[in-house]
Parts: structure tokens; sequence; C-alpha cells
């Protein structure tokens, strides 16, 4: 009984030996490193390109306008062109002298400022003493030839501050000058001190001799 479990025994170790053989790998090369498959092989995808927007073929390019600048201010206008205009109170340079000639009377004497050329009208100026505006009435009844003022030309009037007998004054020391009724911008003119009532003025004259109040 022995003899055959060992008999039998020989045959199984025989059996499985042989089919150990049989599965066994073949003698293929296996320095070769097997070929890699899947994801793994291919590596990670490339990202895919961002889109492009091509401008339209004839398309002009942007431009972007420049930012706009506040204009530049404008300098005031003159009152005047300063040439061929008439004559206001502002256009002129006025002086005052008392003269003792016929009782005593103010000339003025009127030039165009530098730069202005003007024309006086053939009347009197605008003559007026104080706020309460007591005006001088005309010494002369026509009229005469209008100036024209420029340069060192010089017109003048003759003003007679005081044509009544009696002691009734009031005395003033600036005398109010205007051209033209009304005049907007009048000039005051300094005289001293001097009695006013009834005051009288005569018309504008090339020559301070043509300017005494007198008869």
């Amino acid at each position: 009984m022995r003899t055959r479990r060992l008999v039998l025994t020989a045959a199984a170790v025989a059996a499985i030996a042989a089919t150990a053989t049989a599965c066994g790998p073949d003698n293929s090369d296996t320095s070769a490193a097997p070929a890699a498959t899947g994801p793994a092989a291919t590596g990670p995808a490339a990202p895919a390109a961002a889109p492009t927007t091509a401008a339209p073929a004839g398309a002009a390019p942007t431009k972007t306008a420049p930012p706009k600048s506040s204009p530049a201010p404008s300098a005031p206008a003159a009152d005047k062109s300063g040439y061929g205009q008439a004559c206001g109170a502002n256009d002129l340079d006025f002086t005052a002298k008392t003269e003792t000639q016929a009782g005593g009377y103010i000339l003025i004497s009127a030039k165009a400022k530098q730069g202005i050329t003007c024309t006086l009208p053939g009347t009197h100026p605008v003559i007026a003493f104080g706020s309460g505006g007591i005006e001088a009435g005309p010494f002369e009844h026509g009229t005469g030839e209008s100036i024209t003022l420029s340069g060192a030309k010089t017109a003048y009037a003759g003003i007679m501050a005081k044509t009544t007998k009696g002691n009734q004054a009031v005395q003033y020391t600036d005398v109010i000058i205007g051209i033209g009724t009304p005049d907007p911008n009048p000039a005051s003119v300094p005289v001293g001190t001097t009695p006013v009532d009834k005051p009288v003025v005569t018309n504008w004259h090339t020559l301070p001799k043509d300017a005494v109040p007198a008869n």
C-alpha cells in the first residue's frame, strides 16, 4: 500500500512540473520595455489656442480723437476802435486853468488820449457843478465846426462860473465835464474853490482866445 502511494505522489509531482513548464513565459527578449498604453502614452493634451478675431478686410483702423482743449479766453473788447469816432469824455485828457480876463473864467483844455483819434461836435461841452447838478447854459447860441482831435491837437472851452451880481453863490472845487447828453463816462476835473451861480460855457474852439466867455 505504501509503495502505491509513493508511485501516485511521484506521478502527481511530474504532472505539476509539466503543467508549470507549459504555462511559463516564452523565451522572448525581456529587455525591451513594454509599450505603454492609455493616457500615460500620449501625455497631457496641449491647451487649445485662444480664438483670434481678424479685422474685416478693407476696414480703416480706428482713430482715437485727441482730447478737446478749452478755448483760450478771449481778450475783452475795447470800448471803441480808436479812430474816427465821436469823442466821449473818457477819450480825452482834460485840464482846467483859472483866467482873469473877462472878470475871471475857467479855461478847459481837451486832448485825445494816446492812440485815440476822435471828433468833438461844434457845440459846447456838458458842464455841471456838484452832486446837485448845477448845469452851465450855452454862452454861444450858434454851432461851430466840429474838431478832430489826435496827438497834441487841443480844443478849448471857457466857463463863466458866476454870472450874477449878488453874493448868492455856492462854492465848488470840481467841475464835471461830459461830451453830448448823456455822456456815460463824464470826467471830474479839479478847479479850486470856485463860486458858482448860473454858469455859462462856450463852444469848443481850436484857439484859447476864441473860448473867452465875454461879449
